[in-house]
């Protein structure tokens, strides 16, 4: 009993260090979000499985959306110790995934359920199984609707003001100014439809996103 008690506060306290920490994409060195208190790691995982439920309610899904709900509270976890890598940030993602992996052990430490939740992890990562991927499409296009309510918020500077984003290092990100995008959320946009290209519901969804006010529009 002594050790199931330590085990289960242990992963509780270190898991929630999650409502502590910001992520990365909004803070001074990406996007500089003009806002007193930007998002945090926790609200994001949060985000996911509200967009999951959402989109199971709306959309016939035919999936498992508890095991998926499992995937998304678990899937940030290793950002408890490493924190919140972007793909601008000088590390490969065959070396983000390595880091997240140890950090991930490291917090589930010695649960009884530690296969069962790193098994949930993998599966998220290789994206082979439809709750994975549904899973996965959830985590990005949260993502895509904060940077819409930043910008929608009047958060996101303007193109000719992002001195020091380290994400115009990208070759990518701009070929996007030159080819005219005009906002923050336009670049957002045009990163990642493409991950949505195979599945009708997201790509319908982050159109919408576009066309939208997330704050006048509701």
């Amino acid at each position: 009993m002594e050790e199931r008690l330590k085990n289960t506060m242990r992963f509780y306290l270190l898991a929630t260090q999650l409502k502590y920490k910001i992520r990365s994409g909004w803070d001074k060195m990406h996007w500089n979000v003009s806002k007193e208190r930007i998002e945090s790691i926790a609200e994001h995982v949060y985000g996911t499985c509200i967009l999951a439920l959402s989109i199971d309610s709306e959309f016939e899904t035919n999936l498992d959306i508890g095991k998926v709900i499992k995937m998304l509270v678990l899937h940030e976890l290793g950002e408890v110790v490493i924190g919140d890598i972007t793909p601008f940030d000088n590390v490969t993602p065959e070396e983000k995934m390595e880091k997240e992996h140890a950090a991930i052990k490291e917090v589930l430490g010695d649960l009884i359920k530690k296969e069962e939740y790193f098994a949930l992890l993998l599966e998220f990562d290789e994206r082979k199984t439809k709750e994975s991927i549904f899973a996965y499409h959830c985590d990005k296009l949260d993502a895509d609707i904060q940077a819409k309510v930043y910008q929608d918020m009047g958060c996101q500077k303007p193109l000719d003001k992002q001195k020091g984003n380290i994400v115009f290092n990208s070759k990518r990100v701009q070929q996007m100014v030159q080819n005219g995008a005009k906002s923050a959320f336009d670049i957002w946009y045009e990163w990642d439809k493409s991950l949505y290209s195979d599945d009708k519901t997201f790509s319908a969804l982050l159109d919408y996103l576009r066309s939208i006010n997330t704050q006048t529009d509701f």
